[in-house]
């Protein structure tokens, strides 16, 4: 980390295209006062030195109907089927994000579901993938930290 060549400039594009990936480079530019073609440089570097990799959007899953979240954590048989078992999660569109761990659980997923009965089938299809020993499931009631910002900063202050 400490061989990246970051300044002030390169933290604060960061965080407005954190805030929001589409903000346009000439807005960014006004706001800190230099010109376009600057940012567009500065990003380009830090897309070239791996630390930008792509953009994404936010979408409102409550407004799509998945309003339901669930993490499931999955016990496997053996370690030599996780690959197998990895390959029969990503044919799930419903399982968001998926983690290798160590621990209790071989596989940890977020799911995304429509409302419990939604929920229970997920992780029904999750339990039946060869391999799978056994689930555990964790109910989100509420997600009260998503904050990259806050990282960032300190990854820049450490940086300095």
């Amino acid at each position: 980390m400490s061989n990246l060549k970051m300044d002030e400039i390169d933290h604060q594009i960061l965080q407005y295209l954190i805030k929001n990936c589409r903000t346009p480079f000439t807005e960014i530019a006004k706001k800190i006062l230099v010109s376009a073609g600057t940012i567009h440089i500065r990003v380009k570097k830090m897309e070239e030195m791996g630390i930008i990799k792509g953009s994404t959007l936010v979408i409102d899953y409550d407004k799509m109907g998945y309003s339901f979240i669930a993490y499931v954590g999955l016990v496997t048989m053996n370690s030599r089927s996780v690959n197998d078992i990895i390959a029969e999660i990503e044919k799930i569109p419903e399982v968001t994000v998926a983690h290798l761990t160590t621990g209790k659980f071989s596989v940890y997923c977020k799911i995304r579901a429509k409302d419990t009965k939604h929920a229970k089938e997920i992780i029904f299809k999750l339990s039946g993938i060869p391999g799978v020993e056994r689930t555990e499931t964790s109910i989100s009631l509420e997600e009260v930290i998503n904050d990259k910002k806050r990282l960032m900063q300190h990854i820049f202050d450490d940086l300095k």
